[in-house]
């Protein structure tokens, strides 16, 4: 999502360092790059295919679908079968891939039944261009309606130190064995300023409050797959630094009990 303009929209500011970063992310270890065709639209997807195809064979490549923009910062869901499937048959083109791993329905659209949405979703995937269903931005009752539908493996909410509205959903990931991929993991805001409480224990590990933040998500759950995003290499370098902080029990719920959620 970072790597395109300023809402979202057009390119990135610097082609070649988003070029670099989704480079330097394969050769530092990562193995999912979570993506979407709104994102630009379309840029992402194809920066991701200009600097990394042909795909290492353990790259998961991960693409949404289902919402459409009309401008910087706007999106607007579209569920009707017609259009998703050709969401999908248009990243499959862009990604230059004949099956996607993990392909998400990006809003559920209030439009259109839900049997709908995932039921071209469902048919995709028994044609062999999708692999595994996942759903964004969902509720508990919305993920047991859908997997009535089709089998879901993951699902992408807003998920943070200071963000946790969807516990519930990551609880219920974590009974059902579903991926739980929070999106917007460093929301650390005040709690980052030098004399916050983030800071403080951030500095007893020598690393950054943002870094402290990714650890926690780490180490909240064994379901968690955090999504951080960047345009910069060095950011990049920095985020994934933070798999190799340590916390024990006792710090993680720390750190969850210190922060006044929203």
């Amino acid at each position: 999502m970072r790597i395109t303009g300023p809402g979202v929209w057009g390119g990135p500011q610097d082609r070649d360092e988003a070029l670099r970063v989704l480079r330097r992310a394969v050769e530092l270890g990562v193995t999912l790059i979570d993506t979407a065709d709104s994102y630009g639209p379309f840029v992402s997807e194809e920066l991701i295919a200009e600097a990394l195809a042909p795909y290492p064979a353990d790259l998961v490549i991960a693409t949404k679908g289902g919402f459409t923009r009309q401008g910087p910062n706007e999106w607007v869901p579209v569920g009707r079968p017609e259009y998703l499937r050709q969401c999908v048959e248009m990243s499959l083109r862009r990604l230059g891939l004949e099956r996607v791993d993990l392909y998400q329905l990006h809003r559920i659209d209030p439009e259109v039944p839900l049997a709908e949405q995932l039921g071209v979703l469902r048919d995709m995937r028994d044609e062999g261009k999708i692999r595994h269903i996942g759903l964004s931005e969902v509720s508990v009752a919305e993920i047991e309606a859908a997997r009535e539908i089709v089998p879901i493996v993951s699902v992408q909410n807003l998920y943070n130190l200071t963000e946790r509205k969807s516990q519930d959903v990551l609880e219920y990931c974590e009974r059902e064995g579903l991926g739980f991929i929070p999106w917007f993991p460093l929301a650390v805001g005040r709690l980052a300023a030098s004399d916050g409480v983030l800071a403080k224990a951030a500095g007893r590990h020598g690393v950054t409050p943002a870094q402290l933040a990714l650890a926690w998500l780490l180490h909240r759950s064994p379901v968690m797959l955090p999504i951080p995003g960047t345009s910069k290499v060095a950011h990049l370098e920095d985020n994934i630094a933070a798999a190799t902080i340590t916390l024990s029990d006792e710090e993680v719920a720390e750190l969850t009990d210190l922060v006044v959620t929203d």
